[in-house]
């Protein structure tokens, strides 16, 4: 067998997964049973690229775990005969990538204007910002809380009600490129938020009593390379000194045991967790904005995809937060509020121990901040599409999603501290 993998790997290293279309490309889900196993799977990334979609990198790939990855066409026939030969349990979830993304775009609303079922490039959601903006005044503003690498404007949300001392939740979309469901979720959330203030209980009460704060995409730069150049894009875009790999993780890129467990120094590596911390421009600004609101920011939920979790701290470290008990709670009853939709099942629980070390991320250093309540989604699906949603599932997704977030917001009210 290890006769195969040296074949293989001579025949490229070099071939890049960033040529453009994605015929033939494989997504291939294994369970590695034991070391050999998982040792195979290391060697394979060292003599090819694998693009691994959950876990995010092979260092965190551990015997029993269920394994998705991407490789490109011309390598999918020799990988699977490779997996049949080590005896090791596997499915291909995605037969040709380019016609899982093509899928994607299954939505009625086909329209070039901004429409909260379908996935929105960056202009169209930066010109949307100003729009809602402008039409619900007394509801919404819109800020610039700092710019990207390549000079993108961050726009930020704020809604609410104007009334004095408000306490606030910060929401953020978009951290990583290719999770396109993330950004959808803002976007929605807002929707929700100014058509149904007046009418629903909750969520009047919620503008009435607290601010949001919703920054719809993070990771603008990465974002805007997913509709122009590479669907499977996933970090910044920022230039990274001795080395043509480009970006850095920007979920890597706080100061919560930065650059330790499950992030990786190596520029291109896709969890890279850059120079130092806050290295990114567009974390650094995010960051800037919650500790210039400290005082007033009692939440923090980040959305990303996928997987279906929801998860809190900590990442960086098995050890448990001091409120554990309480937030294991809050995540509970929001992932029943979320399933009495259309019974999509949440698994919840602290990073690390309910899904693997990462540190470096959002969640963790808002914690560490003293924001208590803090949150990360992991919003559909399990696999069967990952990161290429269909567009007929931004709307289920949303709405259970939406049913979590007011669970959380109306808890973090009756709690202010």
């Amino acid at each position: 067998m290890w006769a195969l993998l040296v074949l293989i790997g001579a025949a490229s290293v070099s071939a890049h997964l960033q040529d453009h279309s994605f015929e033939g490309q494989k997504v291939f889900r294994v369970l590695p049973q034991n070391d050999e196993q998982v040792e195979i799977l290391n060697f394979l990334t060292s003599i090819m690229e694998v693009d691994f979609w959950q876990p995010d990198s092979v260092t965190l790939v551990r015997p029993k775990m269920q394994v998705d990855f991407r490789i490109e066409a011309e390598k999918s026939f020799e990988v699977e005969d490779l997996l049949k030969e080590s005896g090791m349990e596997y499915q291909v979830l995605i037969d040709n990538l380019q016609a899982a993304l093509d899928a994607q775009f299954d939505s009625k609303a086909r329209t070039a204007s901004h429409s909260y079922e379908k996935y929105n490039n960056w202009d169209t959601i930066a010109a949307w910002t100003a729009d809602i903006a402008a039409q619900n005044p007394d509801l919404v503003s819109r800020s610039v809380i700092g710019e990207t690498y390549e000079g993108r404007p961050m726009y930020l949300l704020k809604m609410g009600k104007s009334a004095p001392n408000k306490k606030a939740i910060f929401m953020d979309c978009g951290f990583h490129a290719r999770e396109w469901i993330s950004p959808a979720f803002c976007q929605w959330f807002v929707k929700e938020a100014v058509e149904t203030y007046g009418k629903d209980t909750v969520m009047t009460t919620l503008l009435d009593k607290l601010d949001f704060y919703v920054l719809p995409v993070v990771n603008i730069d990465g974002y805007v390379y997913t509709w122009t150049n590479d669907r499977m894009w996933r970090k910044t875009r920022s230039k990274n000194a001795g080395s043509i790999c480009i970006g850095t993780d920007p979920n890597r890129n706080l100061d919560a045991g930065w650059c330790t467990l499950g992030a990786s120094n190596s520029p291109c590596a896709s969890t890279y967790c850059g120079s130092a911390p806050e290295s990114e421009k567009e974390t650094k600004a995010l960051a800037d904005f919650i500790r210039e609101h400290l005082s007033t920011i009692k939440a923090y939920l980040t959305i990303h995809s996928y997987s279906q979790l929801l998860l809190f701290p900590y990442s960086y470290t098995y050890d448990l937060p001091p409120n554990y008990q309480e937030l294991n709670s809050i995540a509970k009853a929001a992932s029943k509020e979320l399933a009495s939709l259309h019974n999509t099942k949440y698994t919840y629980g602290p990073g690390a121990k309910t899904i693997y070390p990462a540190a470096g991320g959002s969640d963790d250093w808002a914690y560490d901040q003293g924001i208590k309540y803090s949150f990360t989604f992991e919003l559909r699906d399990t696999g069967r599409y990952g990161f290429l949603l269909p567009e007929s599932q931004i709307k289920p997704t949303c709405e259970e999603t939406l049913l979590a977030v007011k669970y959380i917001a109306n808890y973090v009210l009756e709690h202010l501290y």
